[in-house]
């Protein structure tokens, strides 16, 4: 009996399966016949006799995947379709001695994630991707999938898949294996008894390499899906064994577990309690003022075609010029001239978890529209230098202001179009970040060094900035006080 019960035993899975909405237990949301139900039961095992369920972080995107939270008893987190991979490495920033596990299937995978796999995969991220192909979009109705057979017949496909016209299946394991980085990688079948027993140990070598911290595996599951096969379970054993497994061989691409030694942790690149006060309530009253280093955020904003981004480039290559680390991230419309444009600049000592910026410590608006939609964003302390056509303005006290003459500094110097550069100047002179303005004013020399004349104008106006901040009082506020 005790023999018995430990057969049926479902060891790193819920005892039930509640849904949202009610607490009465629920029979799995799996099809009869599926091979989903059968990888859950070996994760699940997995999970507990390696002793990982308090370390792992399972993470479920869009597709019959995506109620992993259902059934495993660990950490689990839901992911945007095809994102496994990003959440993924996010997860490995934040919490580096984690054992990430993406459940992905193959319409997530190998159609609108495959990027996100391949670059992971490049990276050797320390992961373990679990992906099961059983070659149609289950959930969705049964429509073709990036591994439907060539002629096999689906929802989207009636007169059977036509390579003319829908192109050939997609190995994942092949596309994988010509990647330097990956330590492990393996195609299963889940067809038969023999099969499973093989992806058994599959998936436990794949959680074991997370568990010693040695890089990146992924194993393919090929899976049989009754449903949408519109066949009985003998029927779809048969199609996995006889056709499956002849377009999709079965074998072991590569292991390299035992030589693979354990990688460094990467730090967490976010402090705690900067991430708790991040996500309650009067978050912005915890962000930290501006600091001479340390973290800080820069928001340049301005219309496009005034050289917003190029302003937030030569910002971020001042910075890594002067040994900090730099993030610059850009956002703007469809329009290349006359549309809104904005960059976000993180300047730092240490890693950066996020290029985004939400609160300013800093911020370069080159025209009104700019001042008055970001200006909000600036925390208490913050400083706001605006170009001065943008005319007379109301600021709050509690921010540093300074209107620098942008367009007409340019000008005067025959370079209209570098007031940018003049912004430059100036946050230049003003000691952004404790960066040596001879920094600044070299990144200018670069930016522009394939065009020599356009390079001595962009520099006189740099120079021409920094010497007005030099010889102008700094207005304390909007009023200049």
């Amino acid at each position: 009996m005790a023999d018995t019960e430990r057969i049926l035993e479902a060891r790193g899975l819920y005892a039930t399966f509640p849904r949202k909405g009610g607490s009465a237990p629920r029979a799995t949301h799996y099809c009869a016949g599926c091979g989903h139900g059968i990888l859950h039961k070996l994760i699940g095992e997995a999970l507990a006799d390696l002793g990982l369920q308090d370390r792992a972080v399972f993470i479920s995107p869009v597709g019959c995947t995506v109620f992993g939270y259902y059934y495993f008893d660990c950490g689990n987190i839901q992911a945007a379709h095809g994102r496994a991979p990003a959440v993924g490495t996010g997860m490995r920033r934040v919490l580096p001695h984690a054992v990430i596990v993406c459940y992905q299937g193959d319409g997530d995978l190998a159609s609108i994630g495959m990027n996100q796999t391949f670059q992971a995969a490049n990276r050797g991220e320390g992961m373990a991707v679990l992906f099961v192909n059983n070659a149609v979009y289950g959930m969705t109705g049964g429509q073709m999938a990036p591994t439907s057979l060539l002629g096999q017949r689906t929802v989207t496909s009636p007169r059977g898949r036509d390579p003319a016209n829908d192109g050939y299946p997609v190995h994942a394991c092949e596309i994988i294996n010509q990647l330097q980085a990956p330590v492990y990688i393996e195609r299963c079948s889940l067809a038969d008894a023999a099969r499973v027993q093989k992806a058994r140990q599959a998936v436990r070598k794949a959680l074991r390499i997370q568990a010693e911290n040695k890089g990146y595996a992924f194993v393919e599951f090929l899976s049989p899906c009754p449903t949408n096969m519109r066949s009985d379970s003998a029927a779809t054993t048969a199609f996995l064994i006889e056709e499956m497994e002849k377009e999709f061989p079965l074998a072991c691409f590569r292991d390299r577990s035992r030589e693979a030694v354990p990688r460094t942790s990467p730090q967490p690149c976010f402090d705690r309690a900067a991430l708790d006060a991040l996500f309650s309530e009067g978050a912005a009253a915890a962000t930290p003022a501006p600091t001479a280093r340390g973290v800080l955020r820069v928001k340049v904003a301005g219309f496009g075609g005034q050289g917003v981004l190029s302003l937030g480039l030569m910002l971020a290559r001042a910075a890594t010029q002067a040994g900090c680390t730099a993030t610059w991230f850009p956002s703007y419309g469809p329009e290349q001239r006359g549309g809104t444009a904005n960059c976000s600049v993180v300047i730092a000592d240490g890693p950066i978890g996020s290029p985004v910026v939400s609160t300013t410590d800093v911020l370069l608006a080159l025209n009104r529209p700019s001042l008055e939609r970001f200006v909000g964003d600036v925390v208490p302390g913050g400083k706001v230098f605006y170009d001065a056509t943008v005319g007379d303005v109301t600021l709050p006290d509690s921010l540093e202001a300074t209107a620098v003459p942008a367009f007409e500094l340019a000008t005067a110097c025959s370079a209209a179009k570098a007031a940018n550069t003049a912004m430059l100047g100036a946050v230049a002179a003003c000691g952004l970040a404790g960066i040596p303005r001879d920094t600044f004013r070299a990144v200018v020399g670069h930016s522009f060094a394939g065009k020599p004349a356009v390079q001595v104008l962009n520099q006189r106006v740099f120079d021409a900035a920094c010497d007005w901040i030099d010889t102008h009082p700094r207005r304390q506020d909007a009023a200049g006080r």
